[in-house]
């Protein structure tokens, strides 16, 4: 088991969050069974008093996850260099099977998060709550997703075996890999920036105009064109290396952290871009940031193999 101070500090903060957690959940059920609006008994007054703490408990789990999981992969990248051959991030997450689970659990708990502080302060705009009931429907679900996070966390940690040499992500992320990432590099770099450049402009031609649902499908889309298209082609150029496809080591300080900038602004422009089909009401500001936070996204990621050409001359 690798008990660093950073593992130990997620291990207390996960403690921390499950009871709060349970609180919150235990709460949601209570609520979402009995919750009536219209209703002037003194359950329901109870009820929404409830609401309003569960609301707030909920609200500051997701506001300190959010920095929390860049803490994660900062702690991923710290203790990388206790574990023999890894490099980077890259290394920790593939030195046990659950890894890669881990990392996608809790990218898909922030959207959820996300989505659901999206319906609770639609909901507390309107004097009749109308979302109430829903949005503490959403998080009993949630609950589970975080439960099975926390617990998977813990495996991972404590499956780490720092005698045991890893892979470094040079070797992971290659054409020679035996794993499934490696089948990415069998698709021609023209084909998936095709893909990119064409996924990004449907999204403008969907903002333009306002076609909400296919907005949000090209937005979806675009999360997982963007990553593989990070990976086997824009990296690259990050590095200067033609042979490096690492999506962890431009987090580093060597790479002046640019890694944290840009995963950042993917997550804010497609979550806000998936928030504009998941609510039943069009808001036109989901609709702007959507659109400026993958638009500089894009601008980013095309920068480097732009300014690598105009210094050498050739491109990788």
């Amino acid at each position: 088991m690798l008990l660093s101070p950073e593992v130990l500090s997620l291990f207390i903060l996960n403690l921390i969050f499950l009871f709060f957690g349970m609180i919150a959940f235990l709460l949601s059920i209570k609520i979402f069974l009995k919750w009536d609006i219209n209703s002037t008994t003194n359950i329901q007054y109870t009820l929404e008093k409830q609401s309003f703490l569960t609301a707030t408990i909920i609200k500051y789990i997701f506001m300190i996850k959010l920095p929390l999981f860049l803490y994660f992969i900062f702690t991923l990248d710290k203790i990388s260099s206790l574990l023999t051959g890894a490099m980077c991030a890259a290394g920790v997450v593939d030195a046990t099977s659950y890894g890669t689970y881990l990392l996608v659990i809790k990218v898909i708990n922030l959207y959820l998060f996300g989505f659901w502080l999206t319906l609770h302060y639609s909901d507390i705009k309107d004097e009749n709550l109308p979302y109430t009931k829903l949005k503490f429907g959403l998080f009993i679900i949630i609950f589970f997703i975080f439960i099975f996070e926390i617990i998977l966390e813990s495996i991972m940690f404590s499956s780490i075996d720092i005698s045991k040499m890893v892979d470094c992500c040079g070797t992971l992320y290659s054409s020679t890999s035996s794993s499934y990432i490696s089948n990415i590099f069998l698709i021609d770099s023209k084909i998936i920036l095709s893909l990119f450049y064409t996924n990004y402009f449907a999204i403008v031609v969907f903002y333009i105009f306002k076609k909400k649902f296919l907005f949000t499908l090209a937005n979806l889309s675009f999360i997982i064109i963007s990553i593989i298209s990070l990976i086997s082609f824009f990296g690259t150029y990050i590095y200067e290396l033609p042979t490096h496809h690492c999506p962890f080591c431009f987090l580093q300080k060597d790479y002046y952290y640019v890694g944290y900038m840009i995963y950042s602004l993917l997550f804010i422009g497609t979550f806000n871009g998936l928030v504009v089909g998941f609510m039943g009401k069009t808001n036109y500001v989901d609709y702007k940031l959507s659109l400026l936070f993958n638009s500089l996204y894009v601008i980013i990621v095309s920068i480097y193999p732009v300014i690598y050409f105009l210094k050498n001359g050739v491109w990788l």
